[in-house]
């Protein structure tokens, strides 16, 4: 570990120190954007990150970026899009064999709200079919490798988004989460990872998708950086969470999100709990590296002198089955006919199969029962700031775990590796994975903080003072010094 600090590379900046540099006039967009190419160029084969690398279109955004204000929120800072997200003239395949090579007419509002924030996309990031599975491993493409063991996978739906940030290969980049999938990432690759409020992020406020699920958020090194991103995502429309309300007159929780991110400040009263709704449908088990991950957090906040309180989440036994409804009946939205459904991998099959099956009745009761739990698990959590649980009950999985053939199976699978991340999107909570431990044989193992609605900046700080005492950032993969 200490050689990867021997020589000074600009992927070594923090975001937030990338863009200062940039605003400062001390490097040029495309003297950043030409470091990362390379770097994709040399590395991205073994780690599978992108699905697209638009090399020539980056390098005239780049230097196109000079015409504009520098005072954008990421002024000529790289960075890419999800493969989820289309981007006129560009291959969207979505990670699907259904949609191979497929063209995108429009861009999608989050690419034109990206551009807007002055950033320069460099292409796409891998993303599992259509986004459904919690890890990335597309028969369309190449698999998400992580890059800490290239034979284990980097988690969904944004892998290929967390692989990039972690290896040096784009300094933060903005993913999705409609159950975890900006979080599993994360905590599989080292990262900081923030799934915001629902309504949070006008571009991708979750009210758009089926029971409110998905959002976007950063996925990034530091607390700060992902401030940073969640700032440029937020400004276009100065939107906020359709729950938050006004702060009391005595604290500024109205400001940047960077600056919460930035001055860490505050004494909180946090719960702790290792409890899942899927509990009463599945085996869930906690791996002991989870469990030493969940200890670190615990006695360090403690340390930090926050109010630690252990706190029982009720068994929800309708819980798998209306989750279940709903994630398919949204696969069974997607526009594929009867060829296109011959070529979709054996889990999106089971799940549209398994959608097109539901009677609007038994949708309709899921919904409402996941709005009842909403409501319930607000009510709950709303005594503490946050509520600190596992990000993943299992160490990162290897590349092929998931079971390739039986669909039941294989979200039986994605269950027990994820078990704490869903009822966030259900409940339309901010939550964020910090990368606070290290296993013996060097991986990853994060946490999660689940806040109030509208309660990101206190995620920030919490993140920020965790930061501050267990310098995660300073850890890096193999890659990062190639």
């Amino acid at each position: 570990m200490a050689n990867l600090e021997r020589v000074f590379e600009l992927h070594h900046l923090t975001a937030v120190e990338q863009l200062d540099w940039l605003r400062r006039g001390e490097i040029t967009s495309r003297e950043l954007t030409e470091h990362y190419l390379a770097r994709i160029e040399r590395l991205d084969p073994e780690l599978g990150a992108f699905t697209v690398v638009d090399s020539d279109a980056g390098l005239l955004r780049a230097e196109a970026t000079e015409s504009l204000s520098r005072a954008l929120p990421l002024w000529g800072l790289p960075t890419a899009d999800k493969d989820l997200v289309a981007r006129a003239g560009r291959v969207s395949a979505f990670g699907s064999r259904a949609f191979a090579g497929r063209v995108a007419d429009e861009s999608d509002e989050l690419a034109i709200v990206l551009d807007a924030t002055g950033a320069v996309s460099l292409g796409s990031t891998a993303a599992p079919e259509f986004g459904f599975p919690s890890y990335t491993e597309p028969l369309a493409g190449r698999p998400a490798s992580n890059p800490y063991d290239v034979s284990l996978g980097a988690g969904g739906s944004s892998g290929g988004a967390a692989v990039a940030v972690a290896a040096g290969l784009l300094p933060v980049a903005p993913g999705s989460d409609g159950g975890g999938s900006i979080r599993i990432p994360a905590a599989a690759t080292g990262l900081v990872g923030l799934k915001p409020s629902r309504g949070r992020i006008a571009a991708a406020s979750g009210f758009g998708s089926l029971g409110g699920l998905v959002v976007a958020g950063p996925l990034a090194r530091t607390v700060a950086d992902a401030g940073l991103l969640l700032d440029a995502f937020v400004a276009p429309s100065g939107s906020r969470s359709q729950w938050a309300t006004e702060p009391p007159a005595d604290r500024d929780d109205d400001g940047p999100f960077l600056s919460s991110a930035t001055r860490g400040e505050g004494r909180f009263q946090l719960a702790v709990s290792v409890d899942s709704p899927w509990a009463s449908a599945y085996d869930i088990r906690l791996d002991p590296e989870a469990r030493a991950a969940l200890d670190l957090a615990v006695r360090e906040f403690v340390a930090l002198g926050h109010g630690v309180d252990e706190l029982a989440l009720p068994e929800e036994p309708g819980y798998s089955p209306a989750f279940r409804a709903v994630w398919q009946a949204g696969a069974a939205t997607l526009p594929l006919d009867d060829a296109q459904l011959a070529l979709v991998e054996p889990l999106t099959r089971w799940l549209v199969e398994q959608g097109r099956e539901l009677d609007a009745r038994t949708l309709g009761e899921a919904l409402a029962w996941l709005a009842g739990y909403e409501r319930r698990i607000v009510a709950l959590l709303a005594p503490f700031d946050a509520v600190l649980m596992p990000s993943l009950a299992l160490t990162p999985r290897p590349i092929g775990w998931y079971d390739s053939e039986d669909g039941e199976r294989n979200f039986a699978q994605q269950v027990e590796y994820t078990p704490f991340t869903s009822f966030a999107n259900v409940a339309g909570l901010p939550a964020i994975t910090l990368p606070v431990h290290t296993t013996p044989d060097g991986l990853p193992m994060g946490v999660q903080l689940v806040g109030r609605p509208g309660g990101e900046r206190t995620l920030l700080a919490l993140g920020a003072q965790l930061e501050r005492r267990l310098r995660w950032h300073r850890r890096h993969p193999p890659a990062w010094v190639n």
